[in-house]
C-alpha cells in the first residue's frame, strides 16, 4: 500500500524568517495513488494581521482568523494525519519551510525532504519552458478549476491532487494481472472467464501445392533474400 498525503497551504506572506505565518492547511488522502476521500482542513490564527496583498489571494483577514486556534493547539492533529505518508506538494519548498518553521518552533519532529514530492518541479521537467502554475496544469489536464476564484488550502490540495494523477500518466489506476483475475486498484474484479472457441478450420490443399506456390514465388519475385 502507498499512502500519500497531497497539501496545500495558505500564509500571511512569503517569509516566515520575516515573520509570516501559516493561516491554512488542507489536505487530501491518496492510496495507490486513488483518492480515499479522506481530508484535513484547517484555518490557523496567525496572532498578527495579515497584509492586504496577501487578502487580496485568499480573502482571509485577520478578523476572521482569530477565532481560530493557533498553530500549537493543531499540530498533533497535522501529524497524526499526515503520519508516514509520502507528501505531494506543489513548489513544495515553500510549504514544508512554512510547516516546518511552525513544528521547529514547538520542538516537534520537522517534516524530512525525503519523502516530499514536487510536483511543480515534475511538470517544469516534463513540459520544459511551459507555465507550470497549479491553474496553468489544471488548463493543460482539463481539469475544472471554476471555484477557485481565491486561492483555499484545500481545494487547491484536492486540485493538485487530479494534477498529480495526471502528472503521473493519468487516471487510470494500473492493472495487476494474475492467471485468475484482473484487479483495478483493489476495488474491481474482472474474473477470467472461460470463453467458447470455434475449432479452428481446415483447408483442403492440392497435392503439389507446394511446387505450384514455389513456381510462383520464382516468377514474381526476383533475388528473393531467402535464397542470398
Amino acid at each position: 500500500m502507498v499512502r500519500e498525503i497531497v497539501f496545500d497551504t495558505e500564509t500571511t506572506g512569503f517569509d516566515y524568517v520575516k515573520g509570516d505565518r501559516l493561516i491554512e492547511i488542507g489536505a487530501v488522502e491518496l492510496i495507490n495513488h486513488m483518492p480515499t476521500g479522506r481530508t484535513y482542513h484547517q484555518y490557523i490564527n496567525p496572532e498578527r494581521e495579515v497584509p492586504d496583498d496577501a487578502v487580496k489571494v485568499h480573502g482571509l483577514t485577520y478578523e476572521i482568523l482569530k477565532e481560530y486556534p493557533t498553530f500549537d493547539k493543531i499540530a498533533d492533529s497535522w501529524i497524526d494525519f499526515i503520519g508516514d505518508a509520502k507528501l505531494v506538494a506543489h513548489n513544495a519548498s515553500f510549504d514544508m519551510n512554512f510547516v516546518n518553521y511552525e513544528l521547529k518552533q514547538l520542538s516537534k519532529q520537522e517534516m524530512n525532504w525525503d519523502r516530499c514530492i514536487d510536483t511543480l518541479e515534475i511538470a517544469r521537467s516534463m513540459f520544459p519552458g511551459a507555465r507550470c502554475s497549479l491553474d496553468a496544469l489544471c488548463k493543460r489536464f482539463n481539469i475544472d478549476n471554476s471555484a477557485r476564484t481565491f486561492h483555499g488550502a484545500l481545494l487547491d490540495a484536492e486540485l493538485l491532487a487530479e494534477v498529480y494523477l495526471e502528472l503521473l500518466g493519468g487516471k487510470e489506476p494500473s492493472l495487476l494481472l494474475d492467471s485468475k483475475s484482473v484487479s483495478v486498484s483493489n476495488s474491481v474484479k474482472v474474473s477470467d472467464e472461460k470463453k467458447n472457441y470455434r475449432n479452428p478450420r481446415t483447408f483442403y490443399l492440392e497435392e503439389n501445392f507446394e511446387e505450384i506456390h514455389k513456381q510462383f514465388l520464382e516468377q514474381k519475385i526476383k533475388n528473393p533474400i531467402w535464397n542470398n
